[in-house]
């Protein structure tokens, strides 16, 4: 063995021994010696981070917070961000919207010490007055306190606190940035109290709020007896009727309610007839072909225009406006649709899309469809216009835009079309929103915006629709929001009154005495909640805005917890009726079913680049999935024409149609739908000259290894 060292291998020592060593020791031993190269490895990467008592240390500093104590660590991952931080808060003005400045004071007392390196900075400002920390919590306080320094703050956790409060003000209002839209003040948004006081008279009569004709002042009081009898009649209704409802049973330990699964009701025999006998006698239409012809009966094209003035100044405005719609809608870039229809170029499309196309003038096209469409008799076989039902569908885009972000409920990239579809199964209104966005907030904001006459009182959403602002905020405005109710577990019922006892649901509303409404709360800011809502009606504010600070738990914002207690009220009056009314139940899951549908629809007509939103800026973005809604509104229309087309032919040779079947039978036809339209087949007659298998070129230069080489 003279001669070998560790890095020898095995099988030179194999060869020194003639085979006198057993194959399998010096398989061990080279086992062995790679086990131990990859312990030194890990060791040499503990030694890295600092050591093995280093790496002791920390486990030993997070195992001592595991009781939700996170705050001692938030410092360590704030580090990298630190000179950003502070360099933002020197560009943007901050405001207080409240009397309380306390976070902000606190953001200058760290702004003041920010190029010391101790670890410890004085609690008293430079005028030796205390830094208020009150808005901090408990382990905050403990934090960034150390006794053996009384008199001082642990320097790097105060500045964690402070930015972690401030990111948090911000969310929820009670910070402003002066100048920005995002987060402004939005309470200098609202209308004064002597403009809303003139118009609540006609407005609480046209909500519902109040009867029209003489009645007394409604006011905090009125308010709250509303409330209230709502509250308590529909807790006594769901007591009587639980011994008779064999679907819902509520656990008497933990008060959760269980719904028993409902089986869907199979489609009738002779609906089934119909819609087959409908789907082999519809039309073959083509796409462009839908878009033609609707725009001559609707004229939805005149919506369209330059920014100023009346005319256009196109060739053939009416034929651009056709093409550039179509081609938006089913997502075609304009390269390939230059490519396949003749006598256009990308560049006019482009040019027709982008200035002659504005969300606010595709939101008036598409309110002029769902207008034509509501006063087709067969539109009355679906409903009547007064439910609508929203929910979002995932669109994939690129990663180079504002609004990517990844979704945790669809697991990809992209953001969300938020769809509102009437109960006639037309779209009222669509938004493009990000993924990270509560989709509850843009509930309210799609009817206000509606530009139809289509105007629903009734608005289903799913699990997503639940919160306690926006419950409030459609009751006030005359909306009765009923979403789709799961995860029952996790909901809390609201008593009316600390006394309040019921014999079968009691379990409900979990221990006596608890979870009651704050009645005195919305006496006291019956002004703060009618000036918001007046404000939204009349355009002052968007919902959207207000609701994504209502939304967030201000500390200190007493319209918040207004709308709060309001929203209990509301979302358990809903519950209420959604355990004990089956009827309904089936009504909500058919309007939400309704919506979900479009969204595949709709996903069927916006086919091209694979449903992805390539535009990365948010206003083209909105208009793309305008477009595609626009265009699936107008395959909508056009195929209900057909369908009666299609009816009146079978009444003419002696078939009955019933009612009930027709109502069973959706406008999202696409069989008969030629989706890539038509292309030229002349090509098919021309016999093709025969091709040449030569090559002018020399190849004997190339010699074995060079033809291995190019292979």
């Amino acid at each position: 063995m003279e001669g070998l060292d560790e890095e020898s291998s095995a099988a030179e020592a194999v060869r020194r021994l003639e085979g006198r060593v057993s194959p399998v020791l010096l398989a061990l031993a080279e086992g062995l010696m790679v086990q131990a190269n990859g312990l030194a490895s890990l060791v040499a990467s503990v030694e890295g981070l600092g050591g093995f008592d280093a790496q002791y240390a920390q486990i030993e500093r997070v195992s001592a917070h595991h009781g939700d104590n996170w705050e001692v660590l938030l410092h360590g991952h704030l580090k990298a961000d630190r000179p950003v931080m502070f360099d933002l808060t020197d560009v943007i003005e901050l405001k207080a919207t409240s009397e309380d400045s306390s976070v902000l004071d606190a953001l200058a007392h760290a702004k003041a010490h920010r190029a010391m390196v101790r670890d410890f900075i004085p609690d008293r400002d430079a005028d030796g007055r205390k830094i208020d920390v009150a808005f901090a919590t408990q382990n905050w306080q403990e934090a960034i306190r150390d006794r053996r320094r009384p008199g001082h703050f642990v320097r790097r956790h105060f500045e964690a606190m402070v930015f972690y409060y401030l990111a948090d003000e911000l969310r929820t209002g009670d910070v402003a940035v002066i100048g920005s839209e995002e987060y402004a003040d939005w309470s200098e948004q609202l209308l004064p109290w002597e403009q809303v006081e003139a118009k609540l008279p006609d407005y609480l009569v046209e909500v519902g709020l109040s009867p029209p004709g003489e009645a007394p002042a409604f006011d905090g009081r009125a308010l709250v007896a509303q409330l209230r009898g709502r509250l308590s009649a529909a807790a006594a209704a769901a007591d009587s009727e639980y011994p008779d409802n064999d679907e819902l049973f509520i656990d008497p330990d933990t008060g959760a309610p269980k719904l028993k699964a409902r089986r869907a009701e199979k489609p009738r025999r002779s609906a089934q007839v119909l819609e087959q006998a409908v789907k082999e006698r519809m039309p073959e239409r083509t796409l462009l072909g839908i878009v033609a012809r609707t725009a001559y009966w609707i004229e939805w094209w005149h919506r369209f225009g330059p920014a100023s003035g009346n005319d256009p100044k196109l060739r053939d405005p009416f034929g651009r406006y056709v093409i550039t719609t179509f081609v938006k809608g089913t997502n075609m870039t304009f390269a390939e649709a230059a490519r396949h229809i003749a006598g256009v170029s990308g560049h006019e499309l482009s040019v027709a899309a982008r200035r002659h196309a504005t969300t606010a003038k595709l939101n008036e096209a598409i309110g002029d469809v769902v207008d034509r469409h509501a006063q087709l008799d067969l539109s009355r076989a679906w409903g009547n216009g007064t439910t609508a039902a929203a929910d979002g569908t995932h669109m994939d885009t690129y990663l180079d835009n504002l609004l990517a972000e990844t979704s945790v409920r669809y697991g990809a990239v992209g953001g969300i079309a938020y769809h509102h579809v009437s109960d006639l199964y037309i779209a009222l209104f669509t938004h493009f929103v990000p993924c990270g966005v509560w989709e509850a907030v843009y509930i309210i904001e799609g009817l206000l915006k509606n530009t139809s006459e289509v105007r629903p009182t009734t608005i289903h959403a799913d699990t997503q629709g639940q919160s306690y602002p926006v419950f409030a905020i459609a009751h006030l405005l005359g909306i009765d929001l009923m979403p789709r109710i799961r995860n029952w577990k996790d909901l809390l019922f609201f008593r009316p009154s600390s006394t309040a006892q019921y014999e079968h649901i009691d379990a409900l509303f979990g221990e006596a005495g608890r979870n009651v409404i704050d009645w005195p709360l919305i006496e006291t800011h019956f002004r703060d909640l009618m000036r918001v809502i007046v404000s939204i009606r009349d355009g002052a504010i968007s919902s959207v805005l207000l609701l994504r600070r209502l939304r967030s738990g201000s500390r200190r914002n007493a319209t918040y917890t207004a709308f709060r207690e309001v929203g209990k009220v509301i979302r358990t009056v809903q519950l209420l009726r959604y355990l004990s009314d089956s009827p309904l139940r089936a009504r909500v899951t058919a309007a939400t079913n309704k919506v979900e549908a479009f969204n595949g629809f709709s996903d069927w007509v916006g086919f091209g680049q694979n449903g992805t939103v390539a535009a990365n800026d948010p206003v083209e973005q909105e208009k793309d999935v305008k477009f595609t809604s626009l265009l699936a509104n107008l395959v909508i229309f056009h195929n209900t024409l057909d369908i009666a087309d299609v009816v009146r032919e079978l009444q003419a040779e002696g078939r009955p149609v019933d009612p009930l079947d027709l109502a069973q039978v959706s406008p999202y036809l696409t069989e008969q739908i030629k989706r890539f339209g038509e292309y030229s087949t002349h090509e098919l007659s021309l016999t093709p000259d025969a091709y040449d298998a030569r090559l002018d070129v020399d190849f004997s230069v190339l010699g074995g290894d060079e033809k291995a080489a190019a292979a």
